[in-house]
């Protein structure tokens, strides 16, 4: 690949396992430089392009939002600037990890605990799990959208 081989919105997704809708969405919201386009309007990315993308991907498929993302984005091109920025978001998002993990694992000794005190061998109507997962007579549940489900 030389630098200064040109892509396609086909190739590029190819190449980075990005879907072209997503390609479109990350220009959308400004994660992705718009490309310049040839006569007949069709987008016409650059190496540069494709190692944006991959490092997007990358991010994404590491869970940082998209703000985190940008800020990563803005603050990787500064050069010359000290990595305080970087390792600031990092260890945010290092910290949401652990929170995770902990719920996670939390949630984990709780459906243990269920599953073990279900043999699996009784009717569906018995089931324990199902039980112990019920809310509480009365209380409806919220929506974090504040509707009801």
């Amino acid at each position: 690949m030389n630098s200064n081989e040109r892509f396609s919105i086909g190739e590029l997704s190819k190449a980075t396992g990005v879907k072209v809708v997503t390609i479109r969405y990350y220009e959308h919201v400004n994660l992705m430089p718009a490309p310049p386009r040839t006569r007949a309007n069709y987008r016409v990315y650059s190496r540069e392009h494709l190692h944006r993308l991959q490092f997007v991907r990358r991010c994404r498929d590491l869970g940082f939002t998209h703000d985190q993302l940008r800020d990563l984005l803005h603050l990787s091109v500064q050069s010359r600037m000290r990595c305080s920025g970087i390792d600031r978001i990092t260890e945010n998002y290092l910290n949401d990890i652990e929170a995770r993990i902990a719920d996670l694992r939390r949630l984990a000794a709780q459906l243990r605990r269920i599953k073990n005190g279900c043999p699996g061998k009784g009717r569906i109507a018995d089931c324990r799990i199902l039980a112990a997962l019920k809310p509480l007579e009365g209380k409806i549940p919220a929506h974090p959208r504040g509707t009801y489900v």
